[in-house]
C-alpha cells in the first residue's frame, strides 16, 4: 500500500509563491507518474499537473499554466512549485499516484 504526504501549503498574498511537496512510502510505490489535483470549496476535484519519472510527459491544466512547476525531487518525492499565485488558487491540493491520495494540504490566498 503506497502511502503519500503533502506539505507545504499555507496562507499567501496575491502574487506570491508556495511550493508544496509530496512524499511516497510503502512497498509497492514505484515513481511512474505522480500528479497533484485540487479541490476548492463547493467544487469538485480538478487536475492541476502531473509527470512522469523522467519528465517526457509533464501536463499542466490551462489555468496554472506558465505558474506552476512539478518536479520530480528524488525517487519517492515530487513538488509542485506555485507561483503568482491568485485568489481562485485557494484550495485544498492532493498528491496522487495511482489509485491513493495524501491527506491534502490547504492553500488560501488573499487578495
Amino acid at each position: 500500500q503506497v502511502m503519500l504526504v503533502e506539505s507545504g501549503g499555507g496562507l499567501v498574498q496575491t502574487g506570491g509563491s508556495l511550493k508544496l511537496s509530496c512524499t511516497a512510502s510503502g512497498r509497492s510505490f514505484s515513481w511512474y507518474a505522480m500528479a497533484w489535483f485540487r479541490q476548492a470549496p463547493g467544487k469538485e476535484r480538478e487536475f492541476v499537473a502531473g509527470r512522469d519519472w523522467n519528465g517526457e510527459t509533464i501536463d499542466y491544466a490551462d489555468s496554472v499554466k506558465g505558474r506552476f512547476d512539478i518536479s520530480r525531487d528524488d525517487a519517492n518525492s515530487v513538488s509542485l512549485q506555485m507561483n503568482s499565485l491568485k485568489p481562485e488558487d485557494t484550495a485544498v491540493y492532493y498528491c496522487n499516484h495511482k489509485t491513493a491520495w495524501g491527506q491534502g494540504t490547504q492553500v488560501t490566498v488573499s487578495s
